[in-house]
């Protein structure tokens, strides 16, 4: 907590925790609510158990005495009630508060994801970016639940039963303040003080432990190839030791602030008995009120009693923050003054002295590379594995920037142009097909979310995939499988083709369009796409035009790469 970077780590996330200011307000009033129901069902309880008790002995002894016995009875009834209530919508409400509060994390950290372009994204594992999405998002939801409202809670508590208190015993309202008052502060800032390092290196060391067990058992065949089985068992040991040490060093402090709550608490209540009673003895008090003030405090407990653990973990919170914070600041952003609209229809594609170098690399990916092609013209960049095709893709949808060089599209800047603009006109077809664990209709419609039903089949129509879909038992809601696995390779690629189709782009970038399909298939498709791509700008990215016997459609011009350098140019 002494940490100065502490609140500017954790600004941004709590200014969108602000945006549910309401929510949580809410739930912090439930909170309170099911904490002052429980402190004022057992002071009540036990002011009138007493009550009751020395009532009687007076009526036992032959002195006059009477109680009224429905007000007390019926606040016990209201608080118990409340209290059980309360506790009940408070677990509720809050917890879908959270729910929300998840949901707008992650929305905002894939946003951010979105925006780094593949450079960035290669340096780290995809389990690591999903790392991000998942741990780093669910630990922060302890900044609410158990970070901040919890604690002020119990602060408000802990001034109000002072208060309280202080108008029977004013010296016991101010033993609960010298005593309980350090404690709280020991518990928030001297917990998460105690236990910041080790909780920031448990969530370090439980990634790394994840990523080590996963490449111990996909990696079994490498390992035991170069006999190196044993010595990665011994660093995934050697990990996991690291993050039982850092637990168990989490649990003691943790297990120690709880004792020092019940410690203190007890304490406090002992004082506050003592106090009482003497005020008793000089008649200041009822006996019924000095049962009553201890009681209050010993219930107060149940406040404190979530704050060290959790404060003893703030360290992963602060830790997650802080990995979700660089991420954020390497995703770009453009201004949107910066902006231009890109031209309707074929959109013109310029590059003027590209170059491209990977981090790490010995040689540039792409090097001196001036390729102007004009609107609905249709080039063919053809060239071996590794030549640098893909990268040219990456650099024309932005998914890598330019080491070198300046790129145009419609005869806007390519950094100047939208990023829904740029989605919305340029359409690539990758050899890598992305699709997600829903139906065909759900896949297709990732392309169009407004098309209908008929368009969808007139989607696949044109790939010739209706007659095969007609044929299943649900059709377009037929489930295609985790990353598509109940399709063939073949039946996947003409579904992403399905997908261009649905779009009206001015750039059209297919890489090896006719991969996997057989050589009927492939020109059957070719005479569809070329009336398709009439009026349309085309970048072919194949290995050499006619491979397998097919040739893409309507192709202007050649380019050939080598080596990252264009050196052949031959016309249709």
């Amino acid at each position: 907590m002494a940490d100065p970077r502490l609140s500017t780590t954790l600004a941004p996330w709590l200014r969108l925790l602000a945006q549910r200011r309401r929510r949580l307000a809410v739930g912090v009033l439930l909170l309170a609510l099911t904490l002052f129901s429980a402190i004022a069902l057992l002071a009540l309880s036990g002011w009138f158990i007493t009550a009751s008790a020395l009532t009687g002995l007076a009526l036992a002894a032959g002195l006059a005495a009477r109680l009224d016995v429905y007000v007390p009875g019926g606040g016990i009834r209201l608080f118990a009630v409340t209290r059980t209530v309360a506790r009940y919508l408070e677990r509720l409400y809050n917890h879908d508060t959270v729910l929300r509060l998840l949901a707008d994390l992650r929305g905002r950290l894939f946003a951010a994801l979105a925006r780094l372009d593949a450079r960035t994204l290669q340096r780290q594992r995809a389990s690591d970016w999903l790392n991000r999405l998942t741990a780093d998002i669910d630990t922060l939801d302890a900044l609410y639940l158990r970070l901040l409202a919890p604690p002020a809670v119990a602060l408000l508590a802990l001034l109000l039963l002072a208060g309280f208190l202080a108008l029977w015993v004013p010296a016991a309202g101010l033993a609960v303040l010298l005593l309980l008052g350090p404690t709280w502060l020991w518990l928030t800032a001297g917990q998460a003080w105690w236990g910041m390092a080790p909780s920031r290196r448990q969530v370090s060391h439980l990634q790394r432990l994840r990523s080590l067990a996963i490449e111990h058992v996909q990696g079994q065949a490498e390992l035991e190839a170069y006999d190196a089985r044993q010595h990665h068992g011994q660093a995934l040991l050697a990990q996991e030791a690291q993050l039982q040490r850092d637990q168990a060093r989490l649990g003691w402090r943790g297990g120690l602030g709880m004792a020092l709550v019940n410690a203190m608490v007890g304490l406090c209540m002992l004082l506050c008995l003592w106090l009482a009673a003497l005020a008793w003895q000089q008649q200041a008090i009822s006996g019924a009120v000095m049962v009553m003030v201890p009681l209050a405090v010993l219930a107060v407990g149940e406040a404190l009693a979530g704050l060290p653990v959790a404060f003893t973990q703030m360290g992963a919170t602060y830790g997650a923050a802080e990995r979700l914070n660089r991420l954020e600041r390497a995703a770009p952003r453009q201004g949107q003054a910066s902006y231009s609209p890109l031209p309707q229809g074929p959109l013109a594609l310029g590059l003027d002295g590209v170059a491209l170098h990977y981090q790490d690399a010995l040689e540039p990916a792409l090097q001196g590379i001036d390729l102007a092609i004009a609107a609905g013209e249709r080039v063919a960049v053809t060239g071996t594995s590794g030549a640098g095709k893909s990268s040219l893709a990456a650099l024309v949808t932005r998914r890598l920037p330019p080491t070198k060089g300046a790129i145009t599209l419609g005869g806007v800047a390519l950094e100047r142009v939208a990023e829904p603009d740029l989605r919305a006109r340029v359409a690539v077809l990758d050899q890598r097909i992305d699709l997600f664990q829903d139906s065909l209709a759900a896949n297709l419609r990732l392309a169009a979310p407004e098309a209908d039903t008929a368009r969808l089949w007139q989607a696949l129509e044109w790939v010739d995939l209706a007659a095969w879909a007609r044929e299943l038992p649900a059709g377009l809601e037929t489930p295609v499988g985790e990353g598509g696995r109940a399709l063939s390779g073949g039946q996947a690629r003409r579904l992403a083709l399905a997908r261009l189709w649905l779009r009206d782009p001015g750039l059209v970038i297919l890489d090896e369009p006719f991969a996997g399909l057989d050589a009927a298939t492939a020109a059957r498709l070719a005479l569809h796409l070329d009336t398709w791509l009439t009026g349309r700008t085309v970048l072919y990215l194949v290995h050499q035009r006619g491979a397998g016997g097919i040739d893409p459609p309507g192709i202007d011009r050649e380019v050939r790469l080598l080596a990252g350098k264009l050196t052949v140019c031959a016309n249709r």
